[in-house]
């Protein structure tokens, strides 16, 4: 399985083009978030931020990045034009955000790529994940990214099962993939894209483009959405 399966990396990251080749497994692409933003040449002045808004370390936020009352960004971190950030999002390292993305209220972030129109509106959780571009978080998703047993984190693939290498590695979310209300996926989960996961269900392993998992038994073809 190669990244460019799952998403395509938009051009309002451009800047960081060299760090994620589309012929690279998906996972290896969080392995590479960190290097990216210590690469990156960050401005030396930082815009003026509301009261209520702490930042430290090296942070770019693009001039028309929404911010509220409150919140916690913790650098480095890069957030790109449009991304509207709400009341009491904690961005806590190593996060990289494209264009136009929604980073909700209460929600955490950690080592995360997430690409252009991504919305995680509530009260989400987004640990060494990749979210892809359009994709869509509802509203109490978590992104789990370690086994209960803490041992390196297994994917599941078309080609068969591949040893990450990662002893924490969350989701890696296709573009315009759907996750609804209240469900967790699991350590390693891989959603192709177009697909969905139904409401309050965990799910692991891989759910093929287009498609419902209704359970993790229960996988169902849906029609395009073009």
């Amino acid at each position: 399985m190669k990244a460019s399966d799952l998403f395509t990396l938009p051009p309002s990251l451009a800047v960081f083009a060299a760090h994620f080749p589309a012929d690279l497994p998906p996972w290896e692409w969080v392995k590479r978030i960190e290097a990216a933003l210590a690469a990156h040449e960050f401005p030396l002045a930082p815009r003026t931020l509301p009261a209520g808004v702490h930042v430290s370390g090296k942070v770019h936020l693009d001039p028309s990045v929404k911010l509220p009352p409150y919140a916690v960004i913790i650098g480095p971190a890069w957030i790109g034009p449009g991304t509207e950030i709400r009341a009491g999002a904690y961005l806590r390292g190593n996060v990289i955000v494209g264009a136009n993305c929604v980073l909700g209220n209460s929600c955490e972030f950690k080592n995360s790529l997430l690409m252009d129109r991504v919305e995680t509106p509530h009260f989400n959780y987004v640990g060494d994940s990749i979210l892809g571009n359009g994709s869509h978080l509802a509203a109490g998703v978590i992104c789990s990214n370690l086994r209960l047993d803490r041992k390196p984190v297994r994917v599941h693939t078309p080609n068969g099962v591949h040893d990450s290498g990662m002893r924490k590695l969350g989701a890696l979310v296709g573009d315009r993939a759907e996750v609804g209300c209240n469900s967790v996926l699991n350590p390693g989960a891989i959603l192709g894209p177009r697909s969905f996961v139904a409401p309050a269900i965990a799910f692991g392993g891989y759910l093929p483009p287009a498609t419902i998992a209704r359970s993790n038994q229960t996988v169902t073809q849906v029609p395009r959405r073009d």
